[in-house]
């Protein structure tokens, strides 16, 4: 008989599991250290963000002291050992606060893995003796370093580093806590995420709401298989053994560029393909029979890229947790994994364009909705000219407008580069931002500045961290985000790390000015997004076909 039970010490304390090798799983299918955490312990701070492709970060605990990603370590590889999650980490608290008056999280879904990542460093560096107590820069080489087995889409990474630094007693000595009014930080971060958040300590570590985290402990799960269908069994685990899951892979195919530019005697051109939202939780929900279906959004709307229901069929989650409930006179957990959301996730749509000064020519994968944002971008902007949008049937995955500036960021960016400077980007909301790229060089580092404008600030630190993501989001889309996706529209990147989202590493230095201005809070990150892909766009002399690449010549 196969020994099934695995014992381990998690969080201080010893303890039983089951690593499910005696129910029949081939081997490749057993239970994983991130199963038995979360279903068998309910140790809930341990995400799932890639399901399980080892490849973001967000499942990552300590093995022995070590970081180690969860999901793809067996079971019964940590039989002896000791194991720490962010429940157990003794300096747990200080971390939360470190990153809550730094702003290093926002959704709060990828923080708990980083900041283990980050207390696994430190116990590294502590054994060494090498901690250097003087003022680092910031992001901090180290943190980037640690961070290159991490994927955030919302802050930036630079905040990140900040707190790693308060942490240490090093930068800002601003009081936070008490002083600071989280209220009013929770309705700035709605008013840039387009969701309701909360903000404060319990979102770094992990608390912010999540489905897959608030579904009764006894819920069936639902995973959905290849011909479509939805699976339903007791455990995600055991779910996604019957749907027969296939793990994603990241393609050799290079992505390509859909349409072509209009003819034209164009002043300035610009090509994009399929750009993947990347956001780390991916669609989940859950539901009681009789009942409502629980938020697909939870403390973050994904800059507008979650499908909403009514939306794309394969990933509207919650109508199919209303109906797997009712069927099943159960509460049903629906987690769509990240293949799903890879081949079915709504994406930012292809553009091809040109324009001079008479007439601006677009070609779009036909996208409701779009359209009206580049005459909308265009004529707010004060052009003139002809504007000609044609919408194009491309075989491809999904495609929304609601995708942060989809259709008017193309259309200020072209405009940008035809008119030679971008000046202020006005959002349709009222938020207004300026940009400058410092390229660096002999020595220097490349610096990104930018100055917005937003209404009444409520909380600095809340905008300035959604600011600075705003400004990565845009320099990661100009220079290394593509999708691979064949003739035939299939998608062939099925990894959150195939979608080309920009390092801690390659990431430059961002410094936002805050200014405060008349009327109600508005959206001031959406107008940093364009005011930064149009100023790095100029900078790098207007390469038609993104991303354009990290490498400055």
């Amino acid at each position: 008989m196969v020994e099934s039970l695995v014992t381990l010490t998690v969080n201080g304390r010893e303890v039983t599991v089951d690593d499910g090798s005696a129910s029949g799983r081939p081997a490749n299918a057993r239970l994983s250290l991130l199963d038995v955490l979360r279903e068998q312990l309910g140790l809930s701070s341990v995400k799932d963000g890639c399901s399980p492709q080892g490849q973001c970060g967000c499942c990552t605990v300590l093995v022995d002291g070590q970081p180690r990603v969860a999901c793809v370590t067996p079971a019964r590889r940590v039989r002896g050992r000791t194991v720490t999650t962010l429940e157990g980490l003794e300096e747990r608290d200080r971390w939360a606060e470190a990153f809550c008056a730094t702003g290093a999280s926002q959704c709060g879904f990828c923080t708990p893995g980083i900041i283990m990542r980050l207390a696994g460093t430190d116990r590294e560096r502590d054994t060494t003796d090498i901690i250097d107590p003087s003022p680092s820069p910031s992001p901090s080489p180290t943190v980037n370093q640690a961070l290159l087995a991490h994927l955030c889409r919302c802050t930036g990474w630079q905040t990140i580093g900040e707190a790693w630094d308060r942490f240490h007693g090093r930068g800002s000595s601003e009081p936070t806590g008490p002083t600071r009014d989280l209220g009013a930080a929770a309705h700035r971060a709605a008013v840039e995420g387009g969701a309701v958040q909360m903000v404060g300590p319990d979102v770094a570590l992990g608390h912010g709401g999540f489905a897959a985290d608030t579904a009764p402990a006894d819920a069936l799960v639902a995973v959905r298989s290849a011909d479509g269908s939805w699976v339903v069994a007791e455990s995600v685990a055991e779910a996604r053994v019957r749907a027969g899951k296939v793990q994603g892979r990241r393609t050799t195919a290079a992505h390509r560029w859909p349409l072509e530019v209009p003819p034209g005697d164009w002043d300035v051109a610009l090509r994009t393909t399929w750009v993947d939202p990347a956001y780390l939780e991916t669609d989940a929900s859950w539901c009681a029979p009789g009942g409502a279906p629980y938020t697909t959004v939870a403390n973050g709307g994904a800059f507008g890229a979650k499908v909403q229901p009514g939306g794309v069929e394969a990933l509207d989650v919650a109508a199919v947790a209303r109906r797997l409930a009712d069927e099943h006179d159960h509460p049903v957990l629906v987690l769509a994994s990240r293949e799903d959301v890879a081949r079915f996730g709504a994406k930012r749509p292809p553009v091809a364009a040109g324009i001079n000064a008479d007439l601006a020519s677009f070609r779009i994968a036909a996208t409701p909705g779009v359209d009206v944002a580049v005459e909308d971008g265009l004529r707010a902007a004060g052009f003139e000219g002809q504007i000609v949008v044609e919408l194009v049937d491309v075989p491809g995955p999904p495609t929304s407008a609601s995708v942060r500036a989809a259709g008017s960021a193309e259309a200020r960016v072209l405009l940008a580069g035809f008119l030679g400077r971008v000046g202020t980007v006005r959002s349709p909301s009222g938020g207004e931002a300026e940009a400058e790229v410092d390229p660096g060089g002999g020595g220097a580092d490349p610096v990104v500045r930018v100055a917005v404008r937003c209404g009444p600030i409520l909380d600095a630190v809340v905008l300035r961290s959604y600011c600075i993501g705003a400004a990565h989001m845009a320099w990661s889309w100009l220079t290394s985000e593509a999708l691979a996706v064949d003739e035939s529209g299939d998608v062939h990147d099925l990894t959150i790390r195939s979608f080309g989202v920009l390092r801690a590493v390659d990431t430059p230095r961002i410094e936002v000015e805050l200014i405060e201005s008349d009327g109600e809070p508005v959206n001031g990150s959406d107008a940093v997004f364009v005011a930064v892909a149009a100023s790095g766009w100029l900078a790098r002399g207007c390469r038609t076909d993104w991303p354009i690449g990290l490498d400055p010549g």
